[in-house]
């Protein structure tokens, strides 16, 4: 009888221990870790060499670098973000009526996010190429001179901006569209019979309906898009993002002072105000979201 107690208590915390293992690892170990470091002045290949305190911030909050990185990555984030969730619901609109082949369409949207990030890159770099690139056939096809898509601010966030959409787009789209399907069909019954239309019945039952996982995804997307990394590091080629740094994310900024200037512990301190801003963003992306579902 005691034993079977005590195995009624034990065998649940021995099946969620695995999880907290590996998150004691992998998780709070790291995280505990680089806000040691970033209190250091720490080389990545000798280690420690002295105690800074809050240094590292200090320098930090006064880095031109780290402010331009900033405004790249918000600006990225922005162009790439906004249009992309809304191209999402609407392919999710579109899929949610009846179609031949409903199935088909679903894997040809979720096609890109499987394609391998490097091979996105490899293709739209050579779309965007200066002088023998598709996109630039097209300027020219029109009578516009050929755009170095990498050498300007706008060209470069824009182009990196849609690799991002072209790769997230579907798998934001199968997302919203498996919440579309789980909305009760009796409400879009009542609102027609309230005299509601198509796209009032959209906004009055369909968005709010979904709200979880445009919270979901909004959440997500603010994460991802501050952590940018491999589509502007592979459509430049290196870290400095441009010869101005004018498509260089935070990540990058960290990777160049972690891993070419080995200076540890300022990339520690990046990454630990990279975490802040995650937090901040999420929180505020949250509130946002709820207020446009609100008022819709």
């Amino acid at each position: 009888m005691l034993s079977s107690r005590v195995d009624r208590k034990v065998t649940p915390y021995l099946f969620v221990a695995p999880f907290f293992v590996l998150f004691a690892v992998f998780g709070l170990y790291p995280l505990l870790r680089t806000a040691w470091m970033s209190l250091h002045r720490w080389d990545l290949l000798n280690g420690p060499d002295g105690f800074t305190g809050l240094a590292n911030y200090t320098e930090l909050f006064t880095d031109p670098h780290f402010y331009n990185a900033l405004g790249n990555t918000a600006s990225i984030f922005v162009v790439a973000t906004v249009p992309q969730l809304a191209a999402a619901l609407g392919i999710a609109a579109l899929l949610d009526r009846p179609l031949c082949g409903r199935t088909t369409w679903q894997a040809v949207v979720l096609l890109p996010n499987v394609v391998p990030v490097v091979a996105v890159a490899l293709v739209f770099t050579q779309l965007f190429g200066r002088d023998q690139g598709l996109v630039a056939w097209v300027l020219s096809w029109l009578g516009a001179d050929p755009l170095d898509w990498q050498a300007h601010t706008w060209s470069a966030h824009l182009g990196v901006a849609l690799m991002v959409m072209w790769r997230w787009t579907g798998y934001n789209a199968l997302l919203y569209l498996a919440a579309m399907q789980s909305v009760p069909r009796e409400l879009y019954e009542a609102a027609a019979l309230d005299g509601a239309s198509r796209a009032r019945a959209f906004w009055s039952v369909t968005v709010p309906g979904i709200r979880p996982t445009l919270l979901f995804t909004a959440v997500v997307s603010t994460i991802g898009g501050l952590q940018l990394f491999a589509e502007p590091r592979l459509f430049g080629g290196a870290s400095a993002g441009g010869n101005d740094r004018q498509f260089q994310t935070l990540v990058m900024y960290l990777y160049e002072n972690g891993f070419e200037r080995f200076d540890a512990g300022y990339a520690a301190t990046i990454s630990w105000v990279l975490f802040l801003l995650c937090a901040v963003f999420a929180f505020g992306n949250t509130a946002l979201v709820r207020r446009l579902v609100a008022r819709g």
